[in-house]
């Protein structure tokens, strides 16, 4: 588990969901779970290769319906849930942001908040890599996922 300062302000918890990673102390007041399936029920692949369990957060949450190696199944609603995320952490709440391995999906919501503040999407996969994690934004769809936020902001 990391925390991180995000480039324009704001604190935010990141980490992987495996089994034996310990769950944030003290607690977060609100979890963005990516995940492809509810916390509660993992699949087969998260159940027996990536070692998750069933599991609901005692803390409010939500989750980003966000396969593995991939972006999100439903864009312009994940985009909404980082904006409504985003606003907590710049209002001072203990954000945690997770998925299964905590690197590629967690990786690319922390960018994409980058992004949300005003990076483009290039500077905020280089702050990333550095802040957080080497291999983090690990897929094509995940690049694509960070340009299609920015665009949307440009929109009028």
């Amino acid at each position: 588990m990391r925390t991180l300062e995000l480039p324009a302000g704001g604190m935010v918890l990141a980490r992987g969901l495996r089994r034996g990673t310990p769950a944030p102390d003290p607690p977060p007041q609100f979890g963005l779970y990516l995940l492809g399936h509810p916390p509660e029920r993992p699949g087969l692949y998260g159940r027996y290769l990536v070692g998750l369990r069933p599991w609901t957060p005692p803390w409010p949450y939500e989750r980003v319906d966000w396969p593995d190696f991939s972006a999100p199944r439903r864009p312009g609603e994940a985009t909404d849930q980082l904006r409504a995320t985003l606003a907590r952490i710049e209002r001072g709440e203990r954000v945690e942001i997770a998925c299964g391995g905590g690197r590629g999906r967690t990786g690319t919501a922390l960018a994409a908040l980058a992004v949300l503040q005003g990076m483009s999407p290039a500077q905020a996969v280089g702050w990333v890599r550095a802040a957080y994690a080497a291999g983090a934004v690990e897929s094509r769809a995940q690049h694509r996922f960070l340009h299609r936020i920015a665009e949307a902001g440009q929109a009028p």
